[in-house]
């Protein structure tokens, strides 16, 4: 068997590409990818070599794990793609990139992040909703940064332009343990 053969899971990790952001995101990061690898755990992400998206890569490779990146190619000229991964898929553009994404994994971590973060998170929250998969949406919401998406779902509920099964379809963790823990329940479901 081949190392990807031989793993777990593959989990896909939604986070930011920024590098001045507060160090403990970065750290958390980091140590994230590095459980991953211990556990055979692959990942699957956007394919950057910076931010708290380069943190865990980096730590997955550092630990000989897994990684496949998956990198459009008119990004190349916005962001730094990482040229050391297990694997690396080069798609035309973001909606090609987060399908992909979307199709190899089997659940979704969401790690601080900007807008590509949400923008993410947000079509794979709605793919769910509307009933084009059943794959796990985790909400890492490390030191509450996700707090007031946290509370603007809430509030959308809560208005009634979302049904209250609606927080059926995703999870908060705020607990590194917690998240670990959950992530050992995942089963296998994407086409890695």
């Amino acid at each position: 068997m081949t190392q990807k053969e031989e793993l777990k899971k593959f989990i896909c990790v939604f986070c930011g590409a920024q590098n001045a952001v507060p160090q403990q995101h970065l750290k958390a990061g980091h140590e994230f990818g590095a459980e991953m690898a211990k556990r055979h755990w692959g990942l699957v992400y956007g394919g950057g070599d910076c931010g708290v998206m380069g943190a865990v890569a980096n730590a997955v490779l550092e630990h000989k794990g897994w990684v496949t990146g998956v990198f459009p190619e008119h990004l190349r000229q916005i962001e730094q793609e990482h040229k050391h991964l297990s694997e690396t898929l080069i798609v035309q553009d973001m909606h090609s990139r987060k399908q992909l994404m979307y199709k190899r994994a089997d659940a979704f971590v969401i790690f601080p992040g900007g807008f590509g973060t949400m923008d993410e998170t947000f079509e794979i929250l709605t793919w769910r909703q509307i009933g084009l998969h059943t794959k796990p949406i985790i909400i890492f919401n490390h030191e509450g940064y996700w707090d007031h998406l946290v509370a603007l779902f809430d509030n959308i509920i809560a208005t009634g332009f979302a049904t209250a099964s609606t927080r059926d379809i995703y999870e908060v963790i705020d607990s590194y343990d917690a998240l670990l823990e959950r992530m050992e329940h995942v089963e296998r479901a994407g086409d890695s």
